[in-house]
């Protein structure tokens, strides 16, 4: 599942934004292994939206998941990878205490070894992408 670096908390008294940088494939294909997030703290979540939150049985490990829906208790959370599992229906609903912020955009780093011209191009292209409630992937997120 993904995981924030420490380096985001830190942050988070000072600013309402942090950076924080995704490991693991739970978010596959909207986040990959390795990209960075603009990542805003607190504010209204929405169904759909990109979230941060901690782990409710790990509260020092900080995971990326998608706010599929509000239930009683809090939120049900899923990743945008069927495969890859840790989320809502492996431990249940995320109080909103544990809900930190939203994520708000996506930066990919150009990966080392990729330096042809039609790579650089494909990457100025999609380096940056911002995070958009994705209602679709919502409900269909809903319907596992």
């Amino acid at each position: 599942m993904p995981e924030l670096s420490q380096e985001s908390e830190r942050g988070r008294s000072a600013a309402p934004f942090g950076l924080a940088e995704v490991t693991g494939p739970s978010m596959v294909p909207t986040l990959q292994h390795g990209d960075q997030l603009l990542v805003r703290y607190g504010g209204v979540v929405r169904a759909g939206d990109v979230v941060v939150l901690r782990h409710p049985f790990q509260q020092d490990l900080l995971v990326v998941k998608r706010a599929a829906e509000r239930r009683e208790g809090g939120w049900w959370v899923l990743g945008d990878n069927p495969y890859a599992g840790g989320d809502s229906t492996d431990y249940g609903v995320v109080p909103e205490e544990l809900i930190l912020g939203r994520a708000w955009l996506r930066y990919r780093p150009l990966r080392p070894g990729r330096r042809s011209p039609l790579a650089l191009l494909r990457w100025a292209f999609s380096a940056a992408r911002p995070l958009l409630t994705d209602r679709s992937a919502s409900r269909r997120l809903r319907a596992r």
